[in-house]
């Protein structure tokens, strides 16, 4: 069974897919985003899935899809904000190094926007990035086996640190 090097975990806008990217090259291992895993295997992008089959369904694709990343990906791993939610996820990121990238709000709001299509984002998005923040922040310091602040730092500078909290080597070090 291969595992991730590194799984990132945060909030929407927290940068997992950038800095996952820039992590994964200056690694040498692969890049995957289980976002982008549920899209391919649902065929449709993940507001259709909410609005077709609702969160419930959205969240179990989710699930399984962290499942299957976690025991064939050997590289950088980013996970939808969400996935944490769910304790299957949670128990298996136990195993994992694990970092959470944590961004202020106004951080989020410049990188994401507030009109992305992000289902759980769509009424009153400030109020409500605040609340799943409130949700999921003890959720992700439970699995977190780092916590990256990203506030005022380019994605190069959070890759840096990351990989410092995790104590990896680049093949160039």
């Amino acid at each position: 069974m291969t595992s991730p090097l590194v799984v990132l975990v945060g909030p929407p806008g927290s940068g997992k897919s950038t800095v996952g990217r820039v992590l994964a090259e200056r690694l040498g291992v692969g890049f995957r985003d289980t976002d982008a895993d549920i899209e391919q295997l649902a065929g449709k992008p993940i507001p259709e899935i909410f609005i077709d089959e609702g969160e419930p369904h959205f969240r179990e694709l989710e699930t399984a899809a962290v499942r299957t990343a976690a025991g064939t990906h050997g590289g950088v791993l980013a996970l939808g904000g969400g996935a944490v939610m769910a304790d299957a996820t949670r128990e298996l990121l136990h195993e994992l190094p694990v970092v959470f990238l944590e961004v202020p709000l106004a951080d989020a709001v410049k990188r994401v926007g507030l009109d992305a299509p992000r289902p759980l984002l769509a009424v009153n998005p400030r109020a409500r990035w605040r609340e799943l923040m409130e949700a999921r922040r003890p959720l992700y310091l439970e699995v977190a086996t780092a916590v990256v602040d990203t506030a005022g730092r380019t994605p190069e500078q959070v890759a840096d640190a990351v990989l410092e909290a995790l104590e990896l080597k680049t093949p160039h070090d």
